[in-house]
C-alpha cells in the first residue's frame, strides 16, 4: 500500500458521508461534479491555462484534464469518467493507475461532447456541480450549484481529512525548496524575472503548476500588496526582498511569505520583530479562539512595533485606537489554505451558510470562524510604506504623532510579510513551513 492509500480510502470515506448529509439537506439522488473545461482567448485558437474545479479535485488528484466528470452519491462507489482523446496534436493523459484509482469505478471517454450517455438517465434528482452553467442546462439538469449542497461542502472543508493534511506536508515541502532557492538568488543580486526562475527549478514547478502567481518583489515592489510582475533587470542595489510564492500537491496548496534584508541592520531589525509577531500569532492559535481575535492581536503586535522603531510617537494601545495601525497593515491576518490559497467558507458561521462578514474597521479579513482541531490557517502579518495610504494618513489629525523622516528611512525598502502555514490539532500546532526548515 502507497503512503497516500490508507488516508487517501479515508479521506473518500468522508467525502462520501459529506455527501450524504448534503444530498439529504437537499432532497437529492445525487451529483454530477465537472472538472471543468478548456477556455479559448478572445479571437484565438490558444486556451487560457486550465483551472480545475476545486470540487472535483477534492475528490481526484486530476488537475490537468478538462471534460472530466465525477457522479457520487455517497453510498455506492463513485463513477469517473475520465476523458482520453484520440489526439495527435496534444498530450493524450494516461489510463489512471495511480493510489487513488481503486476508489472509482473509472469510465474512459474518447469525444468531450458524448459524456450524456454515461450519465444518470433521470437528471431530475440529480445536480450539476460546475462552472458551465450552459452545459448543465443542454446536457439536462435543472438543479445547478445547489446553495445548501455548496454550503454545506464549504463549511466542511475548512475540516482536513489526514490526506489533506499529508498534501499540504508536502506543497510546503516543495515551496520551502522554491523560498531557499530565491533567497540564494537575491543574496546574488539577481533580477526578480531571475529570482522566479530560481524559485521554480528548485520547486520544480512552472508559472502555470503554483496555485497563485508568485509575488517577488525587490525595494519599493515589496510596498505592492499583489505585485504580479517581473523585472527583468536587475536593479543598481538590491536592498530588500519580498516573496510571497506557493506550491501544489494533489491540487493542495501551500502559501508561504518570507522578506529579506541586504546590507541594512535597520531594515532586518525590522523584519526580525515581524518575525516574532508571526510566530506569536501562530501559537495564539486554539481551539475555541476566533481567528477575529487573531487579527486584533495582530495589530497590537505592529502597534508594538511602530512605537519601538518609533515610526509613530504614541504608546501601542493609542497606536491602534487612533487607527494608525490600518496604514501600515492594510490586509487580513490570514485565511483558511487547502484545495484553494484562500480557501472556501471563512466567512459564514454555520454549515448553512449564515454570513459572519469581516468587522467593519477590519473589511480585508478572510476569516471570522471559531478556531478547530483540523484546520489550517496562513498567519502573515506585514507592515509596510505605502504611498497612498501614506498620503492619506498625512492628510489625517493623526499625521502629528507619525515621525515622517523615520517612515523615509524605511520606504526605500517597501515593506515586509512573513507567513507560515499552521495546522490546527487538539493539543498543538504543527507550523509546516518552520518544520520544514524555512526560518
Amino acid at each position: 500500500m502507497s503512503d497516500h492509500q490508507a488516508t487517501y480510502k479515508q479521506h473518500i470515506e468522508e467525502l462520501q458521508a459529506r455527501t450524504r448529509e448534503a444530498l439529504q439537506r437537499e432532497g437529492l439522488d445525487g451529483l454530477v461534479i465537472h472538472s471543468g473545461q478548456g477556455k479559448r482567448l478572445f479571437l484565438d485558437d490558444n486556451h487560457y491555462p486550465f483551472k480545475v474545479n476545486p470540487q472535483f479535485k477534492a475528490w481526484v488528484p486530476v488537475i490537468d484534464n478538462p471534460n472530466c466528470w465525477l457522479v457520487v452519491n455517497g453510498v455506492d462507489k463513485p463513477t469517473l469518467i475520465f476523458y482520453r482523446p484520440e489526439d495527435f496534436w496534444h498530450k493524450v493523459p494516461p489510463e489512471p493507475n495511480a493510489f487513488w484509482t481503486d476508489s472509482f469505478n473509472i469510465v474512459l471517454l474518447q469525444q468531450a461532447d458524448a459524456v450524456e450517455k454515461h450519465l444518470p438517465y433521470d437528471k431530475s434528482r440529480f445536480a450539476y456541480v460546475g462552472e458551465y452553467i450552459e452545459v448543465a442546462k443542454a446536457l439536462g439538469f435543472e438543479n445547478v450549484n445547489p446553495d445548501r449542497v455548496l454550503h454545506y461542502f464549504h463549511y466542511q472543508r475548512a475540516f482536513k481529512t489526514d490526506y489533506e493534511l499529508d498534501c499540504m506536508r508536502e506543497a510546503n515541502t516543495l515551496a520551502v525548496a522554491g523560498h531557499k532557492a530565491a533567497e540564494a538568488a537575491f543574496r546574488q543580486g539577481k533580477s526578480e524575472f531571475d529570482i522566479n526562475l530560481a524559485y521554480a527549478a528548485a520547486c520544480r514547478q512552472g508559472d502555470n503548476d503554483v496555485p497563485y502567481t508568485s509575488i517577488v518583489a525587490l525595494n519599493e515592489h515589496a510596498s505592492i500588496l499583489h505585485y504580479m510582475q517581473c523585472d527583468t533587470q536587475a536593479p543598481s542595489e538590491s536592498r530588500s526582498f519580498l516573496i510571497d510564492a506557493g506550491a501544489n500537491y494533489h491540487g493542495y496548496a501551500a502559501d508561504i511569505t518570507r522578506t529579506y534584508s541586504q546590507n541594512s541592520a535597520l531594515f532586518a531589525d525590522l523584519i526580525s520583530a515581524v518575525d516574532k509577531v508571526t510566530v506569536t500569532l501562530a501559537d495564539a492559535l486554539k481551539p475555541g479562539v476566533a481567528y477575529t481575535d487573531i487579527h486584533l492581536l495582530a495589530h497590537d503586535g505592529i502597534a508594538q512595533i511602530l512605537q519601538d522603531t518609533g515610526l509613530v510617537n504614541l504608546n501601542a494601545p493609542d497606536i491602534v485606537e487612533q487607527g494608525i495601525t490600518r496604514t501600515f497593515f492594510p490586509h487580513g491576518i490570514g485565511h483558511f489554505l487547502g484545495l484553494q490559497v484562500h480557501d472556501v467558507g471563512g466567512l459564514v458561521n454555520d454549515d448553512r451558510g449564515t454570513p459572519k462578514p469581516a468587522p467593519e474597521s477590519h473589511p480585508f479579513l478572510r476569516c471570522t470562524r471559531i478556531v478547530e482541531p483540523k484546520q489550517v490557517f496562513t498567519i502573515e502579518p506585514g507592515l509596510y510604506f505605502i504611498d497612498s495610504l501614506l498620503r492619506d494618513l498625512k492628510a489625517t489629525p493623526a499625521s502629528k504623532y507619525i515621525n515622517w523622516d523615520t517612515v523615509a528611512a524605511y520606504k526605500p525598502f517597501g515593506g515586509i510579510r512573513i507567513e507560515d502555514n499552521i495546522i490546527v490539532h487538539r493539543d498543538r500546532n504543527e507550523n509546516m513551513t518552520r518544520e520544514r526548515g524555512l526560518n
